[in-house]
């Protein structure tokens, strides 16, 4: 299986890539994963509604121009479907077993992401209803991965 995170802006804090990297060479066994990094639209502080749309649709568009046409595309979005991992898990082996070997994540910038991306996206996934920073939620997502693909496997995980 081929995953992709495509994912707004640039990551700074050390802890988070220290923890990230683990996952990734873990996660090395069981996959090819990459993490394509558009950047981030600056913007002010302070938005309207409308500079706000501008600042999603031109991300958007970054991200848009990096999904593969045969993706099978999760976007990452707090109006998505909470899944258990074990669900996560299963998700993943249907898609694999029914050809989808290229997936894509899709995790927003700072404001979320756009209409057009939501639409893009084969479904929406949401992992609570709170807001987590976006560089935290790659963290997040590659850990979850790894997990699903050692639930598949049948390897022990800390619960």
């Amino acid at each position: 299986m081929n995953i992709s995170i495509i994912t707004v802006g640039k990551l700074k804090e050390k802890y988070l890539k220290q923890g990230i990297d683990e996952y990734l060479k873990r996660l090395s066994a069981y996959a090819k994963i990459e993490i394509i990094e558009v950047p981030d639209e600056k913007a002010p502080e302070e938005l309207s509604e409308t500079e706000m749309l501008q600042v999603k649709q031109k991300e958007g568009e970054r991200i848009l121009s990096k999904i593969h046409p045969d993706a099978h595309v999760i976007a990452l979005a707090i109006e998505g479907k909470m899944k258990t991992s074990e669900e996560l898990a299963d998700g993943l082996d249907k898609l694999a077993t029914y050809g989808k070997s290229k997936v894509t994540f899709v995790i927003g910038g700072s404001l979320g992401l756009s209409s057009e991306v939501l639409q893009r996206a084969n479904e929406k996934l949401s992992f609570s209803k709170m807001t987590f920073p976006h560089q935290l939620m790659r963290l997040i997502l590659v850990e979850q991965v790894y997990r699903a693909f050692r639930i598949l496997r049948g390897e022990p995980y800390h619960k």
